[in-house]
């Protein structure tokens, strides 16, 4: 790796860190004031653990070599990545392996917005290590480590799985167990349309844009950095110009969608569009043309803000929207490579197969996600318990379980 890409591999690396940060912003501002420290823990003790198990074994997981292609890597091949250390090139490696740890660290922190104002934190810290372990992981493997994903075109004589950024690894898997948590977890005292209102607007608009200016590395990171889509670079542009006009795309849509349902579009609205957008473009940012990159990201901000409406409908409590943008955006990112992928896709010079390949993968981290953290967190309910006291709950979770107030006013 000459020089020039070796910094841009820190430097992306630096970015996609930073997003859980934003993560936490963005979330933080969403909750009640008396929430917003608890909220904020959670990305930050997903950060802590995340990137330990991953120093010590969840590299190793993330590369099924010869191994079953529908399980993961050893976790004990190089233990606390010493040999790797030490190894000739291992420089650039260590670097490589610190860019998938910062994606492991945030596909955990986005689930925590589904259970906020409710949870214990020792016992999501339970749930974060234990899914990074048995999900994260493992699901890494299938994606970008020659699992059963990366390897199902071949099988099947079909383009191969397209999601180059984690629209399945990242923001299905995310989705998916957000959904099964707050099933586990139940509904917030008066969980109701309109009674949780954002604390801080300002918190949660620094917060998306941190994500946005981190989605850069998140997705060119790959691009000019170790080498995934060839030596020239050639499609580094493509990804750039489409992070930024999917994003924008999906601020209009969600928006256009507000104003006609609500009445009034909202600075939220329009914070949560950019996400949805991020999202979706996040598997499909290399094999789009800008114009399809526009129309995907209209789509999706509108489908998402309609989506987040579902909670109220079904009954269940995803306290921050993690199933609607993550989840529902996810999906839509993933499945429509299957009819506009440039060259492959069944409306753009292809036949049904991508469609196919795209939707068996989605659908395929869907479940195992959900059941895996569906069960986890059932038994850590069930055992030393998962959900905060009711009273607490409305006395307050940061005092409470941190013993921290988020705004301390001077008398």
């Amino acid at each position: 790796m000459d020089s020039g890409n070796f910094a841009w591999a820190i430097a992306a690396t630096a970015l996609v860190l930073f997003m859980t940060p934003g993560v936490a912003f963005f979330y933080g501002g969403l909750v009640k004031a008396k929430s917003v420290v608890s909220m904020m823990m959670m990305s930050f003790g997903a950060l802590g653990l995340v990137s330990v198990l991953w120093i010590l074994y969840g590299f190793n997981m993330s590369a099924i070599g010869d191994g079953s292609p529908f399980l993961a890597g050893n976790p004990f091949s190089d233990f606390g990545l010493q040999s790797l250390s030490t190894s000739e090139g291992g420089s650039a490696a260590l670097v490589g392996a610190t860019f998938g740890a910062t994606f492991a660290i945030i596909t955990v922190a986005l689930i925590s917005g589904a259970i906020a104002d409710r949870a214990k934190f020792g016992s999501w810290l339970i749930f974060a290590g234990l899914f990074a372990t048995l999900v994260y992981f493992p699901v890494s493997a299938w994606v970008w480590g020659g699992g059963w994903i990366m390897q199902l075109g071949e099988w099947w004589g079909t383009p191969g799985v397209i999601d180059y950024a984690g629209g399945t690894a990242v923001h299905i898997n995310a989705g998916a167990a957000a959904l099964a948590l707050a099933l586990v977890l139940g509904k917030r005292v008066g969980f109701a349309k309109g009674i949780q209102k954002p604390h801080n607007v300002p918190l949660t608009l620094l917060g998306a844009s941190i994500l946005w200016f981190g989605w850069f590395g998140f997705n060119a990171g790959a691009e000019g950095t170790f080498g995934l889509l060839g030596p020239e670079n050639t499609s580094a542009g493509l990804i750039v110009v489409n992070t930024l006009g999917a994003t924008a795309a999906a601020i209009i849509g969600w928006l256009v969608v507000e104003k006609f349902k609500d009445g009034k579009p909202t600075s939220v609205g329009a914070a949560s569009g950019a996400v949805a957008g991020l999202v979706a473009i996040t598997p499909s940012c290399a094999n789009l043309s800008p114009l399809w990159a526009l129309v995907l990201g209209l789509v999706a901000g509108a489908v998402c803000a309609i989506s987040v409406e579902l909670k109220f409908k079904l009954g269940f409590d995803d306290s921050l929207d993690v199933v609607g943008i993550h989840l529902v955006g996810g999906l839509i990112g993933t499945i429509y490579l299957g009819f506009f992928a440039t060259g492959t896709g069944l409306f753009t010079g292809g036949d049904a197969g991508q469609l196919l390949v795209q939707v068996v993968a989605a659908l395929g981290v869907l479940v195992y996600s959900f059941v895996v953290a569906y069960v986890i967190g059932f038994v850590i309910e069930k055992t030393i318990g998962f959900r905060i006291k009711n009273e607490d709950e409305l006395a307050g979770v940061d005092t409470v379980v941190h013993g921290e107030e988020g705004y301390v006013l001077a008398d």
